[in-house]
């Protein structure tokens, strides 16, 4: 057994592959199985281990794929979003440098213990991250056809999958990674022993449960996990997020655009408004969603500040920084001195100025907030020693197909 971050872990024995579905609410699993999309699955839901799980709340992308690699919460990996405010440079970027990570991840200490591992992730932005301190294989399809020996651990990517590079905002950039998955299992010189995908929710901000296009990626996912079966892989499935629609009744996105109301109650720029969700791939969601970090001038009575928001519609709850950080497991220096929810149906702004959503072509449907916390937990092997009491996280997708499957 392996020890990391405090959990321990049985080295695996069998080929195992760790799932991560971007943005799967799990009515997209319903709903697909109802209409005969994902026969394969549809087994695995009869005679596997079927559970709904807990996402880390920011239920964003970065923060969830360092908890499921980690094994644990954003208070320990330090990953508390796709983007961040540095209070030391105070300048405002991307989190997807490896030197915001503060603990190891079990992909790298597998491979230490003598395991051969591959990541395959859809966006460049999670690569550097999940295959930090990692010996192996680890490239994204976005940046497949740059992918080298030195920096990758493997070249000639494209001819491998068969695929040329796909466009970012596609379903094809997650076909892209259970193709090169089902490729690499298959390969005799390349076959890992663990193995992480991690896909894209481009379809899930455009397409609703049970929509023809949902429909359509979900069965061509079902398709290449069940090869990835007939191979004799432990397959664990889960989420980093849910997904829900956040529009009014007239299918117009529902924004509270909280550096506005800010500048109008405290003045122009008092407060500084921070969205994790930002990150280089706006176009589907316009940097907005249901979770908000917001710095404050120290003249500002925060109590009151907290009363006040609370009181608007749309907004589900507010937490000061010490709150925050207990409440959902974040880091607190890495967060501002509030962090703002909203309800399901709605999205928080910076200024209306600042978000271009002339790009959207579908209503909105993003993620963020508590209300897109419900994710799915699948294996697809029974186990029959589960504790009934106990709060399934995202995190816990590894103990189950190294611990429960093996």
């Amino acid at each position: 057994m392996i020890t990391v971050n405090s959990r321990a872990y049985m080295v695996p024995t069998r080929p195992t592959v760790v799932v991560c579905v971007d943005g799967c609410e799990p009515d997209y699993i319903a709903q697909a199985v109802a209409h005969g999309q994902m026969p394969w699955l549809k087994k695995v839901l009869a005679e596997g281990t079927v559970l709904v799980a807990d996402c880390v709340i920011p239920s964003f992308t970065n923060p969830n794929n360092l908890s499921i690699v980690t094994g644990a919460p954003p208070s320990v990996h330090g990953i508390c979003g796709n983007y961040l405010f540095d209070v030391a440079t105070n300048t405002e970027l991307m989190m997807n440098d490896p030197k915001w990570l503060r603990a190891p991840t079990l992909l790298a200490a597998l491979a230490d213990a003598g395991k051969t591992v591959a990541v395959v992730t859809a966006k460049e932005k999670l690569r550097k991250l999940l295959g930090h301190g990692m010996k192996g294989i680890c490239f994204s399809a976005e940046k497949a056809d740059e992918a080298t020996i030195a920096e990758n651990g493997i070249a000639n990517v494209l001819d491998l999958v068969g695929m040329p590079v796909p466009s970012v905002y596609s379903a094809e950039l997650s076909e892209f990674v259970f193709a090169a998955g089902v490729k690499l299992m298959s390969s005799a010189s390349r076959r890992p022993d663990v193995m992480y995908l991690s896909t894209t929710d481009y379809v899930q901000h455009k397409h609703a449960p049970g929509t023809p296009g949902a429909d359509a990626f979900y069965r061509m996912m079902d398709r290449y996990l069940g090869q990835l079966d007939a191979m004799g892989c432990v397959i664990a499935l889960t989420a980093d997020h849910g997904m829900s629609a956040k529009t009014r009744m007239d299918a117009q996105p529902d924004v509270i655009y909280l550096q506005d109301v800010l500048d109008d109650w405290l003045g122009a720029a008092k407060a500084r408004v921070i969205l994790p969700i930002t990150d280089p791939y706006v176009v589907h969601h316009g940097a907005l969603g249901s979770f908000a970090t917001v710095y404050l001038p120290g003249d500002v009575d925060t109590a009151s500040l907290v009363k006040r928001i609370e009181a608007q519609r749309g907004i589900e709850s507010v937490w000061t920084r010490a709150q925050a950080a207990a409440q959902f497991e974040l880091p607190a220096d890495r967060i501002g001195d509030i962090v703002v929810v909203s309800e399901r149906s709605t999205v928080i702004g910076t200024a209306a100025a600042r978000h271009d959503l002339g790009a959207l072509d579908a209503p909105l449907r993003s993620h963020g907030g508590v209300s897109e916390q419900r994710v799915p937990l699948i294996l697809n092997r029974r186990s029959t020693a589960l504790d009934p009491q106990r709060r399934w996280r995202n995190f816990d997708a590894f103990e189950l197909a190294l611990n429960l499957a093996q």
